[in-house]
């Protein structure tokens, strides 16, 4: 269970890093930082691990909050609060919403599929990378405002997003099998 949640750690910041931007960790929680900076915030330390932004400094972005509605399967809402730097797949398992993620954030499926309910929200999202790109083709119900759970970061101006699951997914290492959020 360590070793997948170490994995999953690894993969997101590895993914910022890549596209030369910087991570911040703190309790599974990502934003902007100062290499090597330590930034006490409440009642745990956050290290920062790439160049460059005032976030950490200041220490208060991950405390921030944003509403998000996930709407399901069967058209019910689930209004949540998340804090910002946390992606929307953690914010469902976290929320106890069943968006797969079989990945586990990596990058490496397409189970975590979501639809952004509104273009404008859509638009304030960062392009999708090439890899996201690839791996939503093998979505299950594409449409022209589908993202990846995993790669939908929260940040202040997304408060208020509005986010569809799929009526199915494609998870093409075990049909059926939906895992437990660690």
């Amino acid at each position: 269970m360590i070793v997948s949640r170490l994995s999953r750690l690894g993969a997101q910041v590895f993914t910022y890093m890549a596209k030369g931007q910087s991570a911040c960790i703190s309790k599974r929680k990502y934003s902007h930082a100062t290499y090597g900076q330590f930034q006490s915030s409440g009642d745990h330390r956050t290290f920062c691990g790439t160049a460059a932004s005032e976030a950490c400094k200041e220490g208060n972005e991950n405390n921030k909050l944003i509403n998000v509605t996930f709407v399901l399967t069967d058209g019910e809402e689930k209004h949540i609060k998340v804090p910002v730097g946390t992606s929307m797949l953690e914010a469902a398992h976290e929320n106890d919403i069943e968006l797969e993620g079989a990945c586990e954030g990596s990058l490496a499926c397409s189970t975590c599929h979501v639809i952004v309910m509104d273009t404008e929200y859509y638009n304030k999202l960062e392009e999708p990378t090439d890899e996201e790109n690839d791996m939503l083709d093998l979505a299950f119900g594409l449409t022209e405002l589908s993202r990846l759970g995993c790669q939908v970061i929260a940040k202040p101006e997304l408060d208020g997003i509005r986010l569809a699951l799929p009526a199915a997914t494609r998870n093409f290492s075990v049909d059926g099998y939906k895992p437990k959020p660690h």
